[in-house]
């Protein structure tokens, strides 16, 4: 029997079954008419083709009586196929609904996905009449019963959370304590061994590189490589396929309730900025054939072109209500059916900008704070873009942490040996106050970490001076070329005993200095062990071992140590606080919150160019009331020459002793030490962290 669709109603986007049928609703502004095209159960043959009946405002709709979730749908959008004024509808495309849950098939590199001619005399002005079914995917009409919401885990505090960054797929699949049919799933992240590994490091927040539904970039395709880390978004409500498991889409939840059950949130780095459609010369998959002039920002004057402030070759317009409304959909969505904790925004530059510029107070940040769902979600901004005046570190509200770049560069400078960088450090291991300390913002804002997967890994940084990405087909011009690392007299690999030690030194003193800073640690997958991606630091195409954490060569040493740092500064409440420190006196004790120091126990001298070892002393904030002042403190000298120095040590309260409880030098790190009440020595290339305590402790 033919398919007849009823009006239907317009309020909720997407397809939405009740029990008895399935009401479809999707908005285009320009479109003359919206078809749906429904498939066979294999997504071979479109069985029918049938006109939206209604249109309200904006949001064409329409109720199909009797039709059942499993059901394989697609939408087809007619309208004026006119380039320079902005609009592109072709309706012999069929489109992915922007509200699938669900995608089913693979999207396939073939020209009949462009709404134009490929290779004609007008590039993107042609128009390309053959059908694209047969290579796009299909979206899938969903039971909402599946989607039930998830419970939120308990409420973990900004000051103590660890990130842990993660790909999807790379963090397992060389696991050896992981089944092989399950690994690089969704539930291969949350199975046991993994689960164990992440407790024993104290991780309380894992961010999962992009899992939004994306595609294979033509160009990589070519090139027999794929989209490895995914920042290449076509789907903001379906995660992606090719992570899944035995228990396909179910087992996203169920990684979910484990991380949970574990004491651990789950955080998704999300790209809204962009989408998978590209530039002008891109394939026409959705938000382009259902209306370009509404989902993406054109430029000025010539519609025919995007504004391409991501680098990407196009910008979402995200100052539009729909496509506000979308993200704000989505977002909610993955909060409440899906039980994510919090989520990490690509380019939020990008988000930020009004027509006027970049707006703090803007469209996209009004409706995250009066949003009830996504009140006490993480929220975590890379402050930057391409576009004019695209760099935008600090600047976001204070309910957004921020990716800090400037505290990355800083500790690789330090370490590396470059002049003027000690002064930078010290700004740095203070939560970067200078950028942060303004409108309420707390010293949990800046999300401190050394690397991420974007440029080399910890291991690499301190083995590789150059990039070696050959492997990325792009004649190693594509990547950062300034990446502050040193590789300790040997590019790459080498058996040269005294220079792997000295590597290993340098990857636990940058370690060190990410734990023991004030604001929110972020540790890449792989730096606890020592991963290498031998050299490559733009992987963003290699899914394959290149890419993959390799497990089978963990530095089991290196490991302890990192457990032992997240212990120590999880049990030293003056290591993460809320609160910026400023030298002030504290009420309690009358010792200021934090004191610098030389070897000497004098005043630093932060004037002189060639400073590079010093001293800190850290107690709990002075901007506490007295009664709530965090009583404790650390003491933490960092030597970066190659020779030892004797350390004078600040006096302790009277009836306590100092403590040497991280020794970035010392051949066992659970070898906690006593030392002499005045001084200790600090051997070259090196960091220790000592402690006060009570005379009455076991010595």
């Amino acid at each position: 029997m033919p398919l007849q669709l009823s009006s239907g109603r317009p309020h909720h986007l997407g397809a939405r079954f009740d029990g008895e049928g399935t009401n479809f609703a999707v908005f285009s502004a320009n479109a003359s008419q919206l078809y749906l095209s429904v498939f066979s159960p294999d997504g071979s043959e479109e069985v029918e083709r049938i006109a939206l009946p209604e249109r309200t405002g904006h949001v064409w709709h329409g109720y199909a009586a009797g039709l059942k979730p499993g059901t394989l749908y697609g939408y087809r959008a007619d309208g004026i196929y006119a380039p320079e004024q902005g609009h592109r509808f072709n309706v012999n495309k069929l489109l992915m609904d922007p509200y699938t849950r669900e995608l089913r098939g693979r999207w396939t590199d073939n020209d009949t996905t462009h709404g134009y001619i490929k290779g004609s005399a007008q590039e993107d002005l042609s128009f390309d009449t053959r059908d694209s079914a047969p290579f796009v995917t299909k979206s899938v009409v969903s039971d909402a019963s599946l989607f039930n919401h998830i419970e939120p885990r308990d409420n973990i505090d900004w000051s103590q959370t660890l990130i842990y960054e993660a790909h999807p797929k790379g963090s397992t699949m060389q696991h050896p304590g992981v089944p092989q049919d399950v690994r690089g799933s969704y539930e291969a992240l949350a199975s046991e061994p993994v689960l164990e590994h992440l407790q024993k490091l104290g991780i309380t927040a894992v961010e999962l590189l992009p899992v939004h539904s994306f595609i294979d970039d033509s160009f990589l395709i070519k090139r027999n490589l794929r989209n490895y880390w995914g920042y290449n978004s076509i789907g903001f409500f379906a995660p992606e396929p090719r992570y899944f498991g035995p228990n396909g889409f179910k087992g996203f939840r169920e990684m979910v309730r484990r991380f949970h059950a574990a004491g651990i949130k789950v955080i998704l780095d999300v790209v809204y900025n962009h989408t998978a459609e590209g530039d002008q010369r891109g394939p026409t998959l959705c938000y382009r054939g259902l209306d370009n002039a509404s989902y993406y920002r054109l430029i000025a004057g010539q519609p025919r072109y995007y504004v391409n402030d991501t680098g990407c070759g196009n910008t979402v317009n995200i100052a539009h209500p729909y496509v506000l409304r979308m993200v704000m959909d989505s977002l909610r969505f993955w909060v409440q059916q899906m039980g994510v904790d919090g989520f990490r925004f690509d380019l939020a530059t990008t988000l930020a900008r009004e027509d006027h510029g970049f707006d703090r107070r803007g469209g996209f940040f009004d409706a995250l704070r009066q949003d009830p769902a996504l009140s006490d979600v993480q929220l975590i901004a890379e402050p930057w873009d391409v576009g004019p005046g695209g760099y935008r570190l600090g600047e976001f509200p204070a309910e957004f942490s921020e990716w800090n770049d400037g505290f990355r560069d800083t500790v690789r400078r330090y370490w590396r040996g470059d002049t003027h960088s000690t002064q930078d450090l010290g700004a740095r291991l203070l939560g970067s106050a200078g950028n942060f300390d303004r409108d309420g913002r707390r010293a949990w804002s800046s999300i401190n970490m050394v690397t991420a997967h974007d440029g080399f890994t910890l291991a690499d940084v301190t083995r590789y001076n150059e990039r070696h990405n050959h492997a990325n087909g792009e004649n190693n011009a594509d990547g950062h070329h300034n990446n502050l690392s040193d590789n300790c007299g040997v590019e790459g690999e080498t058996t040269d005993l005294e220079i792997r030690k000295r590597r290993a030194r340098r990857q636990r003193n940058m370690l060190a200095t990410v734990f023991l800073s004030q604001g929110t640690p972020m540790l890449l997958a792989g730096d606890e062990f020592s991963n290498s991606q031998k050299g490559n630091n733009n992987a963003y195409a290699q899914d394959n071992p290149i890419g993959w954490l390799n497990w089978d060569k963990a530095d089991e040493a290196m490991i302890d140590f990192v457990a032992r740092l997240s212990r120590f500064r999880h049990e030293h409440p003056c290591l993460n606080q809320s609160r910026f420190l400023h030298g002030a006196i504290r009420e309690s004790d009358g010792l200021p919150d934090v004191e610098w120091t030389d070897f000497n126990a004098e005043t630093l001298q932060w004037r002189d160019p060639t400073l590079s070892n010093f001293c800190i002393t850290l107690r709990g904030s002075a901007e506490l009331p007295v009664e709530h002042q965090i009583d404790d403190a650390v003491f933490v000298a960092f030597n970066r020459d190659e020779a030892e120095e004797n350390v004078k040590l600040p006096a302790v309260p009277p009836g306590n002793h100092w403590v040497r409880a991280i020794d970035t030098a010392a051949s066992d790190i659970f070898d906690v030490c006593e030392i002499d009440d005045s001084s200790m020595v600090v051997s070259g290339h090196s960091v220790i962290a000592a402690v006060a305590r009570p005379n009455e402790s076991p010595r």
